[in-house]
């Protein structure tokens, strides 16, 4: 798993500076909203955060802190989908996508132990993680994927519904998120 390329990918998807009015998070560059971007000690405009900036901040926030790459030891493209989707939903959100359906997929917990959620990939799910894959090797990985993309689309749909000022975003998360 390269962490490199993700990153790349995960810019070039994003772009450079966006600041959509209906966009709650206000303006970003890179994918990196204002207030991370703040928090992270950048004080300029966002137009001129630097890339560099980002790129540490995609390694710290969305790969590392939340035990990310952890999971690309077992399960790269499982890792992959959980650093997008906590690119565009917060890291909290991806990891608990991956315990729900863990929980969801361990058939009564005789495959493995339920996971009690948490904000970050611990022992408990790496452990439920290794087991589901060998469970249910060779394709366990890409129902796993399966289950964490309908969990994504299924916030997506429930974001533009609860506010419709997100409607201008569903088309492109669901054509660019999933799948």
């Amino acid at each position: 798993m390269d962490i490199d390329q993700l990153i790349d990918d995960a810019i070039g998807r994003e772009g450079g500076y966006v600041n959509h009015p209906a966009d709650r998070g206000g303006a970003t560059r890179w994918g990196i909203t204002e207030a991370v971007a703040r928090a992270h000690g950048f004080r300029g405009e966002m137009r001129s955060f630097p890339r560099a900036d980002a790129v540490a901040i995609y390694t710290t926030v969305y790969w590392l802190r939340p035990g990310f790459a952890e999971v690309a030891e077992c399960a790269p493209l499982v890792a992959a989908e959980l650093f997008d989707t906590g690119i565009n939903m917060g890291p909290a959100a991806a990891v608990a996508f991956l315990q729900r359906a863990l929980n969801a997929l361990n058939r009564g917990a005789s495959d493995y132990a339920d996971i009690v959620a948490g904000p970050r990939v611990d022992g408990a799910t790496l452990v439920a993680l290794r087991a589901f894959l060998k469970q249910r090797a060779p394709g366990g990985e890409r129902v796993l994927m399966k289950a964490l993309e309908a969990l994504q689309g299924e916030r997506y749909l429930d974001l533009a519904e609860r506010r419709p000022a997100n409607e201008a975003f569903l088309y492109g998360w669901l054509a660019n998120r999933i799948g």
